[in-house]
């Protein structure tokens, strides 16, 4: 398909990378023609969000610079964000009391009502890359 493919690119471990971030993988995803459901897009971008701000809240100090990866297949889209901090988070169980510290299980949830999966996985020099992958159509309910 047209729209397959891979594109990688660095930000800044910084506030303002968040939207840039968000920005630039809704641009691809139009400038290539993939096909998601406004849902899946949606989801999509609100992963891209809660990853890169936990790269930047939580990786800076050690990575100032991140790595954003979209891939898209025939039937799926995979964004991944990598740093250099060699944490691997956990989803966090719902804390009602808490006003934060719930973006990687927002992530996780995003992804199975999608019928999609994420992970963490370390990199060969010690760094992480959190990735989330959601099927290009919403499952019908």
């Amino acid at each position: 398909m047209a729209y397959e493919g891979v594109w990688r690119f660095t930000a800044p471990a910084v506030d303002s990378s968040v939207p840039q971030v968000r920005h630039g993988v809704r641009s691809l995803v139009a400038t290539h023609g993939v096909p998601l459901d406004d849902d899946v897009l949606f989801g999509l971008l609100l992963i891209v969000s809660e990853l890169v701000t936990n790269a930047v809240r939580h990786a800076a100090v050690l990575s100032p610079e991140i790595a954003v990866e979209l891939a898209v297949g025939a039937e799926w889209i995979r964004v991944a964000v990598e740093d250099n901090h060699p944490y691997r988070p956990k989803a966090l169980e719902t804390d009602h009391a808490r006003t934060g510290g719930r973006g990687l299980l927002l992530v996780k949830t995003i992804t199975d009502e999608a019928g999609g999966s994420c992970d963490v996985t370390q990199t060969s020099t010690g760094g992480k890359v959190i990735w989330a992958a959601l099927p290009l159509h919403a499952a019908l309910t």
